[in-house]
């Protein structure tokens, strides 16, 4: 079995769960994720985890993302991109100018009302299934930051954008409100992700790549390791006694720590056995007899 992170290269036309579900096949291994969804008519970075790197989903899905979108302005639609029914249409004559300059207005901590067309669950209902039967609710806002938002050029009658956001950003809410502040609409005609953290669309395979390495018996040489999930965060290295008490379940003192230190209160760090091997993310914590320590947050050993 496989365990660690691929980097995946996700097709236009498939989902998330598509692509989960056609590597299933191709690797013959039940145990396998993602983290970042993607709409269909989206391409590029889908992280797929693989083992024991499943339990990694939520922290690799809140990672920084970039994406490079396609903003065709003068017609909204009700999914806010182009696969959608057009609601409005009309002219526009705005220029590169006008539209840099409008950008920088979006830059920044925001609030975003996400789109019917989504996968947000109000009263344990997805929005988008009452989308598709014409029911519109009241959704409450949520902040998301756009960190950088540039303009690469203009390309089959739309504007192509390089976007840098947060977790729980829609790109395709970001061109709507862009076209509404222009004051002619817009939507989304596009989109690929070129990142999702420190993991890039140039180490991305597809399918046929996929298979290829699998049946050469190379394909865990291209993986990475379960812990580069957690790369932003400090590693700590356990001795043998902190190493026993870790997987018992049990803190870890300060004299149980080889290279290291216990992190703040509530702070998660990587944690590392004697042999240097990623075995559970730590959090450090208040003993209730006083003084501090290092207790378990997650585990990610595989027991023999």
């Amino acid at each position: 079995m496989y365990n660690g992170i691929l980097i995946f290269d996700k097709p236009k036309d498939f989902t998330s769960h598509d692509v989960v579900a056609k590597l299933r096949g191709i690797l013959r291994q039940k145990k396998i994720g993602h983290a970042g969804t993607l709409d269909p008519m989206a391409t590029g970075v889908l992280v797929i985890l693989l083992g024991n790197a499943t339990r990694a989903s939520d922290y690799a899905s809140a990672r920084t993302k970039e994406y490079v979108a396609g903003l065709k302005l003068g017609i909204t639609t009700d999914t806010q991109d182009t696969t959608g029914n057009v609601l409005t249409e009309c002219e526009h004559n705005v220029t590169r100018q006008e539209l840099e300059q409008k950008l920088t207005e979006f830059l920044g901590t925001q609030a975003q009302l996400p789109p019917m067309y989504s996968a947000v669950s109000v009263g344990g209902t997805r929005l988008y299934k009452l989308a598709r039967q014409g029911v519109e609710i009241e959704r409450q806002s949520r902040d998301i930051e756009i960190e950088e938002i540039e303009l690469l050029g203009e390309r089959d009658g739309a504007f192509d954008l390089r976007i840098v956001c947060s977790k729980g950003t829609y790109i395709r809410t970001l061109c709507h409100d862009i076209g509404a502040s222009l004051g002619c609409g817009g939507c989304m005609s596009s989109l690929r992700r070129t990142a999702i953290g420190a993991f890039r669309v140039e180490d991305a395979l597809d399918f046929d790549k996929v298979k290829q390495l699998h049946e050469e018996g190379r394909l865990e040489k291209v993986l990475f390791p379960t812990d580069s999930a957690f790369d932003d965060m400090p590693s700590v290295y356990l001795n043998e006694k902190g190493m026993s008490r870790a997987v018992n379940g049990a803190f870890i003192s300060a004299d149980e720590i080889n290279d290291g230190s216990i992190p703040d209160t509530d702070v998660l760090c990587r944690v590392y056995d004697t042999k240097g091997d990623f075995i559970m993310l730590g959090r450090g914590g208040e003993l209730d007899r006083g003084g501090r320590a290092l207790f378990c947050h997650k585990t990610f050993f595989i027991r023999d």
